[in-house]
This record gives C-alpha cells, sequence and structure tokens, in this order.
C-alpha cells in the first residue's frame, strides 16, 4: 500500500510541476508581450490602422520677365462624409439632414431630389457600421476654393470634421493661363512620362518638400484623414522667374503660326534672343496635330538639321578670318549657277546666267556655286580642309548651349582626320552652304547672336532667378562663353554683309521702314541627294539675323518645316516672319526707338520760329525757355506786354505799347489775352475762327468810345 501511495503522490507532484512550468511560461511570455516588447507590437497594432502618408507642397509657380503667369497651381477639393463620425449624435443628425439634403441637391448634384439626397444619407447612417464605404463618403469632386467654403457651411458639415463628418482633401491642379504659349518650354512633369521643360529641369526647385498626413483605415479598407491639417507642414516650392517676355512670346507665335498656315507647313519654330545678354525672350514651336497647331515638340531647342544657306556666314566669316577674301568687290566665278564637284552638280536655287559675280553678291544673292568654289579653293586639300573645320569650330559651332531645358544634342560637324565621319570629295563644298552637318536651331542662333554683339557669345538661358515668397533665393546672371569668336575687323565686315541681304540680296523683300535688319536667308533641301531633282521634294525654309542693325539689341532665327504653298524659299517662308517680329519688337520695345530730340539739333530756319506772337511777357519767355528755343539777348526793361521776332535762328522779345484810351494792337495774342485788355478798355468782343489773333476789325489807336464794338478775327 505505502509503495503505491508514494507512487501517486510522485505522479501528483510531477503534474503540479509541469502546470507551475506551464503557468511560469506563460505569464513570462505575457510579461515579455505586454511590458518588454510593449512598443514594438504597439506600432506593429497600430500600423495595421494608421499610417504616415505623403503631403505634396504647393508647386511654385513660373513667371514671366514682368511677373505674368506663365504656369501655377490652382487649389482643387474633394469633400467626403464620415456618416459614422464619433462626434455625431442622431439628435443633430436628424435635425440637420433635411436642410443638409437641400443644399445637396440645390448646389452639388441637382439630377437628385431633396427627397432622394434625404434618403440616402439616412440610408447610409442606418448601415452596419462593417459595410464598405460608410465612413469615407464622396459628396463632390474637383471643387473650386470658393465653393469647397460654401459647402463648409452646409448644416451639419459646419460642425467640423469629428461632430459633423466633414473631410476635406486638397488637390492641386496645374493651369497654364496662356495656354499655348511657351508650352512646350514650360513643360510638365507626369507620372509614368519623362519631365519635360523648365518643369522637369527645376522639379526639385518647383516641388519644395514633402509632409507628412496621418491617415486611419476604416471599414472596406480605406484610409481617412486623422485631422484636417498635415502633422509635418510641406514646405511649399520656389518660383521661377523666366527671361521670357510675354509680349514678345505672342508676337513670334502669332507671326510663326500664320506662317505655317499659310504656307501649309508641317512645323516651325522661332527664338528671339537679347544680344548683350543671351536672354532668351520668346521660343516658340509649333506642329501640326489632329486638332490643329500645337507646341508638341521643342524644335528650336532638340531638332538637329541641316541649316542650308544660313550657314553660309560662318563660311565666308573662315575666309575673312583666315586672310583669303579682303575686297567684296572682287569678282568670283559663278559659271552660270551651276559647277560639278567629282561625280556630283552643285546649282545654284535661282538660275541667273550669270558667269561672276562679286564677293558680296554672291553673299547677298546667295549663290551655291560662289561660295562653294571660294572654300574649294582656298580650303581644297584634306589638310586645309581639317583646318577650316577647325575654324567653325573655334566659332562654337560644335557645342551645345547647355539651355536650361532638356533634350539638346551636341552638332554634328564632319572631320577628314576623324575616321567615324563619311567625308568625301564631295563633302566640303557642301558643308560650305549648310549641307553634311547637323546643329539645331539655338545653336545657329548664338553664333548669330556673336556676330550681333561684335564678336562676343554669349550663354542663352532662360531662368533669371528663384524667388521664394517674393524674396530672391538665387540669381543667374549673363555668362560669356567666348570674349571674341573672330577678330574685329572680321566681324564688322561679316555685319556688312548680314545687311547687304536685306539691303540688295534675297532678304530685300523684308525691309521695314520700322528698323533696320540684317540678317541671312537659308533654304535647305530635307530628302535631298546631292542637289539631283526628283518629285515630292522636301524642303525647310529659314532666316537668321538682327535688329537694328545699326545697334542690334534683339537676334532672331526663324525656321519653318516643310512648306508646301505659297513659296518654299527662306525669302518667302521664314524672313517675313522675321520682318513681323521686329516690327512687334519695335513697336512694344521704347529702347529700339531712338528719341526725336536724339543727336544735334538742327538749325532754325527763321520761318519756322514763333514770330510776331504777342501775350504776356513772363508767358512768353516762360515757353520759351521750355521749348528751348535760342532766345537773343533778353533786356532787363521793365514791360508787361510783348511780341516775339524771329531774326537770324533767334528769337527777339520786344515790348508792345498798350495804351489805355485807345485800341490797343491784340495782332498775335491769344482770345484770352486779347479779350483781357480789350474788355477792360470798355469794348463788345465779337470772334470768329479758332488760333490766334490774325485781324481785328477796328485799327490800333483808335479813340475807345462806351461800348466799342470790335470783331477779332482768328486763324
Amino acid at each position: 500500500m505505502l509503495n503505491i501511495k508514494n507512487e501517486v503522490l510522485v505522479r501528483v507532484y510531477l503534474v503540479a510541476a509541469g502546470v507551475l512550468f506551464a503557468a511560469f511560461m506563460i505569464f513570462g511570455r505575457l510579461y515579455q508581450l505586454s511590458v518588454v516588447q510593449a512598443a514594438r507590437w504597439e506600432a506593429k497594432a497600430d500600423s495595421l490602422y494608421l499610417k504616415w502618408v505623403d503631403v505634396y507642397a504647393d508647386r511654385g509657380n513660373i513667371l514671366a520677365d514682368d511677373g505674368s503667369l506663365l504656369a501655377t497651381s490652382l487649389p482643387f477639393f474633394d469633400v467626403h462624409f464620415d456618416v459614422k463620425a464619433e462626434g455625431i449624435t442622431d439628435e443633430v443628425f436628424n435635425r440637420d439632414v433635411d436642410s443638409l439634403a437641400w443644399l445637396l441637391s440645390t448646389y452639388i448634384d441637382q439630377q437628385y431630389t431633396p427627397g432622394a439626397y434625404k434618403e440616402w444619407l439616412e440610408n447610409l447612417r442606418r448601415a452596419d457600421p462593417t459595410t464598405r464605404g460608410i465612413r469615407y463618403v464622396p459628396i463632390a469632386k474637383n471643387l473650386s476654393f470658393k465653393k469647397m467654403l460654401l459647402v463648409k457651411s452646409f448644416p451639419l458639415f459646419r460642425l467640423g470634421r469629428y461632430k459633423g463628418g466633414l473631410i476635406v482633401e486638397q488637390r492641386s491642379k496645374r493651369e497654364r493661363p496662356f495656354k499655348i504659349l511657351a508650352q512646350r518650354t514650360i513643360g510638365y512633369v507626369r507620372e509614368g512620362a519623362l519631365p519635360v521643360g523648365l518643369e522637369g529641369a527645376y522639379d526639385n526647385v518647383l516641388g519644395g518638400s514633402l509632409g507628412k498626413q496621418l491617415m486611419l483605415r476604416v471599414p472596406g479598407d480605406v484610409y481617412i484623414p486623422v485631422n484636417d491639417l498635415a502633422e509635418i507642414e510641406p514646405r511649399s516650392g520656389d518660383d521661377l522667374v523666366t527671361t521670357l517676355d510675354i509680349n514678345i512670346q505672342d508676337a513670334a507665335e502669332n507671326a510663326l503660326i500664320r506662317a505655317c498656315e499659310t504656307h501649309d507647313a508641317d512645323h516651325g519654330c522661332a527664338i528671339v534672343m537679347e544680344v548683350k545678354t543671351g536672354a532668351i525672350r520668346a521660343i516658340a514651336n509649333i506642329g501640326r496635330t489632329p486638332e490643329g497647331w500645337w507646341e508638341t515638340y521643342n524644335y528650336a531647342v532638340g531638332e538637329r538639321v541641316e541649316p542650308g544657306s544660313m550657314f553660309k556666314l560662318a563660311s565666308f566669316m573662315a575666309l575673312l578670318e583666315d586672310g583669303h577674301i579682303r575686297d567684296f568687290d572682287k569678282k568670283v566665278p559663278v559659271y552660270k549657277g551651276k559647277y560639278r564637284f567629282y561625280n556630283e552638280d552643285l546649282v545654284d536655287a535661282h538660275p541667273h546666267g550669270l558667269d561672276s559675280m562679286t564677293v558680296r553678291e554672291v553673299f547677298a544673292q546667295s549663290s551655291n556655286v560662289g561660295t562653294a568654289t571660294l572654300i574649294h579653293k582656298y580650303y581644297g586639300d584634306n589638310r586645309r580642309a581639317a583646318a577650316f573645320v577647325e575654324r567653325l569650330k573655334s566659332f562654337g559651332l560644335d557645342k551645345a548651349t547647355e539651355i536650361e531645358v532638356g533634350g539638346e544634342e551636341l552638332p554634328v560637324l564632319k572631320s577628314p582626320n576623324d575616321p567615324d565621319t563619311e567625308w568625301s570629295g564631295t563633302t566640303l563644298p557642301w558643308m560650305s552652304i549648310g549641307y553634311e552637318l547637323l546643329i539645331t536651331p539655338l545653336q545657329l542662333l548664338t553664333f548669330y547672336n556673336a556676330v550681333a554683339n561684335d564678336g562676343r557669345m554669349m550663354k542663352p538661358y532662360l531662368v533669371q532667378r528663384v524667388d521664394h515668397y517674393g524674396e530672391t533665393q538665387r540669381s543667374f546672371k549673363p555668362t560669356v562663353i567666348n570674349r571674341a569668336i573672330a577678330s574685329k575687323s572680321t566681324i564688322k565686315k561679316a555685319q556688312e554683309l548680314l545687311e547687304s541681304v536685306v539691303l540688295e540680296g534675297t532678304a530685300s523683300n523684308i525691309r521695314s521702314k520700322y528698323v533696320r535688319l540684317a540678317g541671312k536667308t537659308g533654304t535647305a533641301q530635307l530628302n535631298y541627294h546631292k542637289f539631283t531633282s526628283e518629285n515630292g521634294i522636301r524642303h525647310q525654309a529659314g532666316f537668321a539675323g538682327y535688329f537694328p542693325a545699326d545697334d542690334p539689341y534683339y537676334s532672331c532665327i526663324v525656321v519653318i518645316s516643310e512648306p508646301k504653298r505659297g513659296g518654299y524659299h527662306g525669302s518667302e517662308a521664314a524672313a517675313p516672319v522675321f520682318r513681323e517680329i521686329a516690327d512687334k519688337c519695335f513697336a512694344i520695345k521704347s529702347e529700339l526707338q531712338k528719341p526725336f530730340n536724339f543727336g544735334e539739333k538742327p538749325r532754325l530756319a527763321a520761318n519756322k520760329l514763333p514770330s510776331y506772337d504777342a501775350g504776356k511777357r513772363s508767358d512768353l519767355e516762360e515757353s520759351i525757355d521750355w521749348l528751348e528755343l535760342p532766345l537773343y539777348g533778353k533786356t532787363t526793361s521793365d514791360f508787361e506786354w510783348a511780341v516775339l521776332r524771329a531774326e537770324n535762328e533767334t528769337i527777339q522779345v520786344l515790348k508792345r505799347t498798350i495804351p489805355d484810351k485807345t485800341i490797343p494792337s491784340v495782332i498775335g495774342m491769344g482770345l484770352k489775352d486779347a479779350i483781357y485788355l480789350l474788355e477792360n478798355r470798355g469794348c463788345r468782343v465779337r470772334v470768329q475762327g479758332v488760333g490766334k489773333v490774325r485781324q481785328q476789325s477796328v485799327a490800333a489807336g483808335t479813340k475807345i468810345t462806351k461800348n466799342t464794338p470790335i470783331t477779332l478775327y482768328l486763324n
């Protein structure tokens, strides 16, 4: 019996020990979870219901030079309703539901009646809390700020987030007030697309820094903001102040669109640059779309093209800089406009039948044969051809402009020393007239701008400063790329050649009566084979230059691709756009207009000076001083009334005697002075005409009687 009892006790003890051990392990685990690892598991529990969400900052504006908005972010609001908000009691809900339903029907969605809205709200209120969506019911989307404030004033909603269940979420929508104006240059940043233009290049500046908003998960796997305000406020983006001039941009864009429509072109671009600084004042890109003309691509920056005859300026400057031509009146053979280089014929664009032209005429009339034969004569072999290419590089024609917006590629210049380029016997003559090389319109304009700027090459730029709430954070100053791309004599002669194109050459049709122009036309064949004629050939028209020619302020390039009617040459399609832009700039920019009193004052003839005008001496002398007219020998005599006499380019102020008892002479006086003198002497005055008194009906010196009638004839 004793052994059995001992065995039972052992088993009881073992079971008790096991129970105690299990209890110890459970309590130990509970202590670990609730005390040691409490923070970890609390955070994990919260993460199932709460999470931090990025809050995007207000994006900065993009502004024109004068502060006009080119791109801005407008706030729009989405409104939701938390029907089961903790603070909404049945009493409050039933009190306000009728009014709320009527207002929602009237101002938010009129396709639903107030009764339908009330029924919908009551069903939401009665629904099981686990029903999908009742904590985050959409009320309205894309509301303006004014409409959002109206919704916040509705019954129940006016009680706020917790007592009224109103949830307001703000979104920003990027808007361009001027629509197509500089659209591609301004650009965009979109999800799933490469960033474009200034928006893309300065995304980190415009975008600001993110904030944080705590969101709560509610039934239906929907997250709603815990608070109306972000816990970590985002920093709004900075503003970009560009160099663009709204008026010049508008003029360039409208002129370009009209030209593309008139000539039924595929696309075109125009750039206006400030000569002294390199600031881009306008950059227009127009392309054909099924919906009409639009800025679909930045051709000015991103499209490398063969520039055609616009490149001849570089060829002639190389000849000038290397001393191969000095006299513009020297005759050059042009072989009646056709010459064969190896096995290819080179022809002039316009048949002329001339055997020779002067150097000036070759450039002004854009002779392909004259230009190519000159270049071939002085740079014909590979060694000298390499020197010609190096000279072009010294002009900066092999470099990118590094403009702020993306998409620019390096120019392509062939070289006989580069085994990777396809150099042949015909490459040099064709390169001299703008073929077998690639360059963007902006890169070519930078070269022309340097010529206008007396040889100093400026870096083109689009952004002049970064502001934050009106305070400048960073400024961008004009940058000199090359202080002198060529000698002063070469630049001066190049300027002379460019002006001759407008005065007597291919662009004589755009001579303006307002402003002197200088530039070069260019017509390139796009699908050529060494100028071999073929059906369906496509062209590109261009013009590059600057204005005013005598004191350059703006440079400009216009390129129109594939004009199909109304002429395809540069002088017909592109040059008129250049002139229209120049005329508009002259009209709107006072700095282009010389003051009327600029320069030496002209010598005044006596018949152009005021003579025999009469009146009060003090008034006459004040007027003469204000007009800065030459006054001869101011008299020190004291008299009140005077008459002017012009003599020997000067004016004399002489005394006019005004008697008390006889009719005075009022000839030459204004009406006010004449009536004052006559009526004070008892005369009855009648007047005919306007102007100054040229005749009086009663002669001066006649004795005055009471109410003497007198008629004054004014002219």
